[in-house]
């Protein structure tokens, strides 16, 4: 492959451990601001991180996730496992919009979900990144 395939897939990788660091520490940050709500200057806080780790980082490397992961799926082939990781790139990002909604929630303090729910929908990217993982090293002959 030609060399701006690999500088290409260097930034892919890179915007896509960014925008894993999203998807799994903002609903962390919503396990801890579900228990503050009654306090307005800690709910205050945890609104301004939340909107920046969304909007700042989250959002940018999921939209450079998508250009640099379609140039890179264009130039390889489709192949099984890539059609694999596809659909759970799209069940990431439907899992980030998502995010947004519980986001506004919080920012209108109109939340009606618990700690133990964020803790559970936690798990979710972590789930999506092993099935992309094994996809893209192992790369299994479906």
């Amino acid at each position: 492959m030609h060399s701006i395939y690999n500088w290409i897939k260097v930034f892919h990788v890179l915007f896509m451990v960014a925008w894993m660091a999203s998807l799994l520490y903002l609903p962390r940050l919503f396990v801890y601001h579900a228990d503050k709500t009654k306090d307005k200057i800690t709910s205050d806080t945890f609104k301004v991180m939340e909107h920046r780790l969304y909007y700042y980082i989250g959002t940018p490397s999921a939209v450079a996730v998508w250009i640099t992961g379609l140039y890179l799926a264009y130039k390889l082939g489709i192949y099984g496992w890539l059609i694999i990781k596809f659909l759970a790139v799209i069940i990431l990002t439907v899992y980030h919009i998502l995010l947004m909604k519980y986001l506004k929630s919080f920012r209108d303090d109109l939340n009606s979900k618990n700690s133990s729910f964020f803790r559970k929908i936690n798990e979710i990217p972590f789930l999506l990144l092993l099935i992309i993982l094994i996809m893209v090293v192992i790369k299994p002959e479906i």
